[in-house]
């Protein structure tokens, strides 16, 4: 095999067997956006982080700790509150929320305390963040959707 289909093969490889792909929405614009379904994702990130932090609650107040599924929680729960903090910065932020659209500034308000509150889900396990970041979610998605 010469050494151009060799390299052609190799980045194929990468690419698509690796598992690091990118799973943002593109940039270019290309204009295929689907709002409801990045709430939908937002809120069913912000349900997984609930069921981690009970997880966590409850191996943690166990006689004996299982630290493997306890790393595992804590772990999946950053994992979704990054997620969110993604879609919120990357889609909303970057492509959705322009300047020149009615209520800007509540829409970014409403997005920052967002982040802060998916920020503090990060650091605690106190339910109390995940239920106002779904309170949170529900006024940004009446003020996002209020345009339409």
């Amino acid at each position: 095999m010469n050494k151009r289909c060799l390299q052609i093969l190799s980045a194929f490889f990468i690419i698509f067997f690796t598992g690091s792909y990118a799973a943002a929405h593109c940039e270019i614009p290309c204009g295929i956006y689907d709002d409801e379904i990045r709430i939908n994702m937002i809120t069913e990130h912000i349900t997984t982080i609930e069921k981690s932090m009970k997880q966590i609650k409850k191996l943690t107040s166990s006689k004996s700790i299982d630290y493997n599924q306890l790393t595992r929680w804590v772990m999946n729960k950053e994992r979704h509150a990054d997620e969110l903090q993604k879609i919120v910065t990357q889609y909303f932020m970057t492509q959705r929320i322009k300047p020149d659209t009615k209520r800007y500034s509540h829409k970014l308000t409403a997005l920052h305390k967002i982040l802060l509150l998916a920020m503090k889900c990060k650091q605690t396990t106190d339910l109390s963040h995940a239920g106002a970041l779904r309170s949170l979610l529900k006024d940004f998605q009446n003020l996002y959707f209020e345009d339409e």
